[in-house]
């Protein structure tokens, strides 16, 4: 585990599973806003989803220009963060490959 906080892959990989996480834990913040009218949860989840999304596309960006990514590997890495379980499909898919 140590290892991937070292390289950039690794990073982008942990930066990943982070990003999905908070996107799906949307599911439980929404229906309590939006629903139950308790705002306060989904505030914090979007603070650190914002957080995250920014985090997980500059290391995408910088990676794809460091490793010289094809530029639709950079789009489909791109297209996951926007799409519910796709930051873990992407990691399995591209990232994985990418680090070995």
């Amino acid at each position: 585990m140590k290892e991937m906080f070292q390289s950039l892959m690794g990073r982008l990989r942990i930066a990943a599973f982070l990003e999905g996480c908070s996107y799906l834990a949307f599911g439980i913040t929404m229906p309590l806003k939006y629903g139950l009218d308790i705002h306060g949860p989904n505030y914090v989840v979007g603070l650190f989803h914002g957080i995250l999304f920014m985090t997980y596309v500059g290391l995408v960006l910088f990676v794809g220009y460091k490793r010289k990514w094809k530029l639709s590997t950079i789009f489909w890495s791109l297209l996951a963060s926007i799409i519910p379980f796709g930051t873990f499909i992407a990691d399995k898919k591209i990232f994985s490959k990418e680090e070995a």
